[in-house]
């Protein structure tokens, strides 16, 4: 027989090892906190209401950043809080600034430090990179995911949520890779298009991740989300989504595919699944062995 002693570590052992996937922080994804990821032109007030259910309801204190719109200033009465409030948010806050050293100080971040939401809306992501990226804020949205609040962005706002800057040149948007190319990194070694089908940009990753050949590619179209916790996202919205992904692809030549409303995927291991009586994966797609 073993002892009493024995037998506790024994399970206390067994329940770690049981718990062990539940402990292990996310790999690509926020390990807390969630992240909502719209292809831009959002009008489907269920993603607007999906947001503001993450920050914790209506009366949640939500934090706006039209920065990237590119105008001279913005105020508490900019016209981009008419949605926020139509899906029911009470408690809304935008903040806004050009410069660097502003981004950086204690004043600045302080709605952030009470907030459960923060948007990113649209324009040019080079902007928000050129305001935010490497300063207090950006630190403080980091701080915000900890404490389990949401970040979320349409069109610019999407694409600055990545590690990669995709179209990030100050030149124009048809450049996919440009002068800026960082992004705020909310989800690891991935690079973010917008505006997929509506603007025939479907081809336009591969160039991407061609010369980075490890990044995962996702392309959003409009009025369509992604909502990530974690390592696992699920498709929200009216359009598609699209994976481009040098792991997994449709055999022969399909170096991309698409995922619709209600699918899953696993940023971890790249695998996407679709709902039916229960998960399944993906038609066709294929693990590529690495080329030698």
């Amino acid at each position: 027989m073993i002892s009493a002693r024995v037998a506790s570590i024994l399970l206390t052992a067994a329940l770690v090892m049981r718990m062990a996937p539940l402990l292990q922080a996310a790999e690509v994804g926020p390990t807390k906190g969630a992240l909502i990821v719209v292809g831009g032109n959002m009008q489907d007030e269920r993603i607007v209401k999906r947001f503001i259910d993450l920050a914790g309801g209506p009366d949640s204190p939500i934090v706006v950043i039209p920065t990237a719109g590119g105008a001279e200033n913005y105020d508490q009465y900019w016209q981009g809080l008419r949605q926020f409030k139509d899906a029911g948010a009470k408690n809304l806050t935008v903040l806004h600034t050009y410069d660097r050293t502003v981004a950086d100080t204690e004043k600045f971040v302080e709605p952030l430090t009470h907030a459960r939401g923060v948007f990113f809306d649209g324009g040019r992501q080079w902007r928000l990179a050129d305001a935010y990226l490497n300063t207090l804020t950006h630190r403080e949205l980091q701080n915000l995911l900890n404490r389990g609040g949401v970040i979320g962005g349409s069109s610019a706002g999407a694409t600055i949520i990545g590690s990669f800057l995709v179209r990030g040149d100050t030149k124009g948007n048809e450049t996919m890779i440009g002068d800026h190319t960082a992004g705020l990194g909310f989800l690891k070694n991935v690079g973010i298009d917008q505006h997929l089908l509506k603007r025939n940009r479907v081809f336009d990753m591969l160039e991407v991740i061609r010369a980075y050949p490890n990044l995962l590619g996702i392309g959003i179209d409009e009025d369509t989300a992604i909502v990530v916790e974690g390592d696992q996202f699920e498709v929200i919205g009216k359009s598609y989504v699209v994976i481009y992904d040098n792991q997994r692809q449709i055999p022969p030549n399909g170096s991309f595919y698409f995922l619709a409303a209600g699918d899953r995927y696993n940023l971890k291991t790249r695998e996407a699944t679709r709902p039916t009586p229960r998960l399944e994966p993906i038609d066709r797609v294929k693990r590529i062995s690495p080329q030698k």
